[in-house]
């Protein structure tokens, strides 16, 4: 098992910070210490002061008690200050680890956690972890030294009130532990769905053109609505046990207060004590319940960080990427783009054990061969091409390139290896040259210009108001048929030896679509390819198909022999040329 990355964290910054970490101790030492002061001081007024009517030293005593009280507020002012510092440097520390890990986690994290998720893990729950520092664990730690050390105090009083203080510290406990049970249990379910109420909004946001096209934003709001009641109906809970605790104990005090009163009057004189400390005790048991007060709310932090860190800490033992070879390099793995040789050794595939995707796939395909895997939707091809990239892993067999294991090739050789297009182009925040380059250092500005103009998009380019480095702020700034041209030039802008081409046509008026099909036609001169293909007849000329089926390979052959030999592929391509004629 992984260790836990919240704890990492929190040593790392503790090691680097020790004038912070002691001025911390100094600081909570001196809040719990000088808390306890002021009751004392009350005591020494009333009963040598007040009381015998005796005004000496009546005004220094009074000075010191509002000096300690200011010393209260001066310690806690640092504590304060000191927790917020290192709050915020574990809660970047925490990111930083999440995010080194976000790089290495294996790609079907992705398959089954919604991105909403994801980010609310590096938000919300991040978030309740800060918290336990600046509203948690340490400030339960002062109250329950400062309950010690009332206790201690009363007791110096009188050894009866002393012991009945004593008696209500297992009352409390009992209550507060029953909270903190029932509390634990709601914070997990409602930072489960806080996830799920972000991944609402952001699928939403990302699909907001489709849902208002097909009418679905009561769909989509009555879905939302859902998840936010359940949601609604967690905090309400949490609520609920956070406001019940504070009037038990409020009512807890006001009757030790009472008691304290009668047990202390003429009549009963059961504790034996002066007006003075029947004054500081009221005082002490007052201070006694503010700390327990406080406690409902720092156990609802503690809660919330506890499921905050249990969450963080599930996403940091998510599986890797292992068995990377760094020292594996494109040029030793492809030396010359003639000696290209990939290899698909037995491969099988599952997400879910029992539910293969892919089944005992054996193919080889040679340099500069045009492979296209054809079949219906949902017999593997993509996942084929998550394989070959070496993405994912295979549940058995391997995919080898020149005998090499590709799940072995470390992620930062893959670009010069594979040109993978798929059927969207994800513009992202940079000029129109990062969008090819990807802000790739090694990738030259001679590179990006040679790979615009193989895809015939230098003089569009070159009318922009600043070329090349004119930013890329909205989608609107290409069409449709752009981008997939775009996405041609990023893929080739490395020049990589292979290029897998996942339905690139689809969506694409014919025009459009005979466009580009034209500059594959080009790329295929000098490159291995790989295409998956949704219109048989507009698939770029090709030397071999491999029909899929049943996540199986169900035929393979040339385009000539499958029309003879294949029913499935004689009558679609019969079918589409029906279609579109």
């Amino acid at each position: 098992m992984s260790p836990s990355l919240v704890k990492k964290s929190i040593l790392n910054v503790l090691k680097k910070s020790p004038q912070i970490d002691i001025l911390l101790i100094f600081t909570i030492c001196g809040v719990v210490i000088v808390s306890l002061i002021p009751p004392q001081i009350l005591k020494h007024i009333i009963d040598y002061n007040l009381v015998p009517k005796n005004s000496d030293k009546l005004l220094i005593s009074a000075l010191a008690y509002l000096g300690v009280l200011f010393l209260v507020g001066v310690f806690g002012s640092i504590r304060d200050a000191g927790l917020t510092i290192v709050g915020q440097k574990i809660t970047k520390e925490i990111r930083s680890g999440m995010m080194e890990k976000l790089e290495k986690v294996n790609s079907l994290f992705f398959s089954s956690n919604e991105s909403g998720i994801v980010v609310s893990r590096f938000t919300n729950d991040v978030d309740t972890i800060n918290s336990m520092f600046t509203n948690g664990i340490v400030g339960l730690i002062i109250d329950c030294f400062k309950i010690v050390g009332i206790v201690i105090s009363i007791g110096m009083f009188s050894t009866k009130l002393g012991l009945i203080t004593f008696l209500l510290l297992p009352l409390i406990y009992a209550i507060t532990r029953t909270f903190q049970k029932r509390m634990l249990k709601a914070q997990i379910r409602n930072r489960i769905l806080v996830g799920k109420v972000n991944n609402h909004i952001s699928e939403s946001l990302n699909n907001i053109q489709m849902i208002k096209s097909f009418n679905k934003e009561d769909y989509m709001e009555k879905n939302y609505t859902t998840v936010l009641l359940d949601n609604y109906k967690t905090v309400e809970k949490v609520n609920f046990y956070d406001s019940v605790y504070s009037p038990i104990i409020l009512l807890i005090r006001a009757l030790v207060i009472a008691t304290i009163v009668i047990l202390s009057s003429k009549q009963l004189n059961y504790l034996g004590i002066s007006l003075g400390m029947v004054a500081a005790s009221i005082e002490l048991i007052s201070d006694l319940f503010r700390p327990i007060e406080n406690l409902g709310m720092e156990l609802q932090n503690i809660q919330q960080s506890l499921s905050g860190i249990q969450r963080v800490d599930e996403f940091y033992r998510e599986p890797e990427d292992d068995g990377k070879n760094k020292e594996l390099k494109a040029q030793t793995i492809i030396p010359r783009r003639e000696e290209v040789e990939l290899s698909f050794n037995n491969v099988t595939f599952h997400y879910e054990k029992g539910t293969e995707v892919l089944e005992n796939i054996n193919l080889r395909i040679n340099s500069q061969e045009k492979v296209t895997f054809v079949g219906r939707t949902g017999v593997g091809k993509s996942t084929l091409f998550n394989l070959t990239m070496g993405l994912i892993k295979p549940s058995t067999g391997s995919i080898t390139l020149n005998g090499i294991d590709v799940y072995a090739i470390p992620n930062l050789e893959k670009r010069k290896l594979f040109g993978y297009v798929s059927q969207n182009f994800h513009l992202f925040k940079g000029t129109v040259a990062e969008q090819i380059s990807l802000q790739d250092e090694s990738i030259t500005r001679e590179q990006v210009e040679k790979a615009l103009n193989f895809v015939g998009l230098t003089e569009y380019v070159a009318s922009l108001e600043n070329g090349l480095d004119t930013p890329v702020s909205h989608d609107n700034l290409f069409s449709q048929g752009q981008k997939q041209l775009l996405s041609i030039a990023r893929a080739i802008v490395a020049n990589p030896p292979i290029l897998l081409l996942d339905e690139i046509t689809a969506n694409l008026d014919s025009i459009t679509e005979e466009k580009i099909v034209s500059v594959l036609q080009k790329a295929s001169e000098a490159h291995t390819i790989l295409s998956i293909s949704h219109r048989l007849s507009s698939m770029i000329a090709c030397d071999t198909v491999v029909i899929l089926e049943k996540g199986r390979i169900k035929n393979t052959g040339s385009p000539e022999d499958l029309l003879q030999k294949d029913d499935w592929y004689r009558s679609h391509i019969a079918l589409e040329k029906l279609t579109w004629s």
